[in-house]
């Protein structure tokens, strides 16, 4: 009798295969990454077709932040949500396309541990001219009482709470990376099947890396500490570790996905004009400072590691440094 040899694990497969080794665990997170797993393959299938129909553009709405939403946002918000709501694992949500939180309020939802943070489509900009762009998300564990409504407080968790974080990438192959506090294992779609498949296990950033990523157009506007790492990072040569290379998409996930991979720092500060930056606590800066202290890397916003902020607000900004724990340590010093 011939044996099937399949090495590649999917996701469904990878969360049980987890279960399995925690007896005492229930399956409500593992349940809940299969769910943003599934909204995935729905927001890949409208991202990869945008072009095709009138999901491109705007919506005519201007969200929280101040910013045209995009169809596609509202496209993407409507699926994560969706799923969420519809599974057993997940107390309520909140989205960086929504002014406030969204407590699910039925008995099974009442009766979950978990709440989830998200930007369903980071970057969307970058849709019409063929960008990777991205979903971001955490999870955590509600403070709340099991069995009432979830409140604003499950929501307002310094990041250092969170059980579990992740994104995917929409781009040349679609990829769900996601960590907790044993690892970062990333998957990729395959579409033969619509499964994502374990291609990246056990993800290590590495501890110095030859990329740097900052928008250089708005130099003169950074802190003189800022300035003279980017100076740094132009003059490195052969016999300091460089040289190195200046790579900013302007899609964030893209970005640090790319940096986590190979090594390398991604900076986000903030300027004259916007002190706090723009990029946003809850829904960006503190799934990826998660994710990458998981896969031995730094964050920080300049001053504080990111984890450690107690956020006062759904929609806080904060300026945001992430990369190689060498490259970051670089950078303090610096600041």
């Amino acid at each position: 009798m011939s044996t099937i040899n399949r090495q590649v694990m999917t996701l469904d497969e990878f969360t049980i295969q987890q279960l399995r080794n925690f007896p005492h665990a229930t399956g409500e997170l593992s349940g809940l990454l299969r769910d943003m797993g599934l909204a995935a393959k729905r927001v890949n299938v409208e991202v990869n077709k945008a072009g095709l129909v009138d999901i491109l553009g705007d919506a005519g709405a201007i969200n929280v932040q101040g910013e045209d939403v995009k169809k596609l946002d509202i496209f993407a918000n409507n699926q994560f949500m969706g799923v969420l709501q519809h599974g057993i694992s997940c107390a309520g949500i909140a989205s960086e396309e929504l002014d406030d939180f969204v407590a699910f309020d039925d008995a099974v939802s009442r009766n979950s541990k978990y709440i989830c943070m998200f930007d369903p489509l980071d970057g969307s900009g970058n849709i019409d001219v063929n960008i990777s762009i991205g979903t971001i998300f955490s999870v955590y564990r509600r403070v709340s009482p099991i069995g009432s409504v979830a409140t604003e407080a499950d929501f307002l968790q310094p990041g250092r709470k969170q059980v579990a974080a992740g994104y995917m990438i929409y781009g040349s192959s679609t990829m769900l990376v996601y960590g907790t506090r044993r690892g970062v294992n990333g998957f990729t779609l395959d579409p033969s099947i619509g499964e994502f498949c374990l291609s990246h296990p056990n993800i290590k950033c590495p501890e110095f890396g030859k990329i740097y990523s900052v928008n250089h157009g708005n130099f003169f506007q950074y802190a003189p500490g800022v300035q003279q790492y980017i100076d740094q990072c132009q003059k490195k040569n052969k016999n300091n570790g460089g040289p190195y290379t200046q790579r900013y998409i302007g899609s964030m996930v893209a970005d640090v996905h790319r940096n986590l991979l190979k090594g390398g720092i991604f900076m986000y500060p903030g300027t004259t004009d916007k002190p706090k930056g723009k990029l946003r606590l809850l829904y960006e800066c503190n799934p990826f400072a998660f994710i990458a202290e998981v896969a031995g890397g730094k964050a920080t916003d300049g001053t504080q590691r990111i984890l450690d902020i107690e956020p006062t607000e759904l929609h806080q900004r904060s300026p945001f440094f992430i990369g190689s724990r060498g490259m970051m340590e670089e950078l303090e010093s610096c600041l």
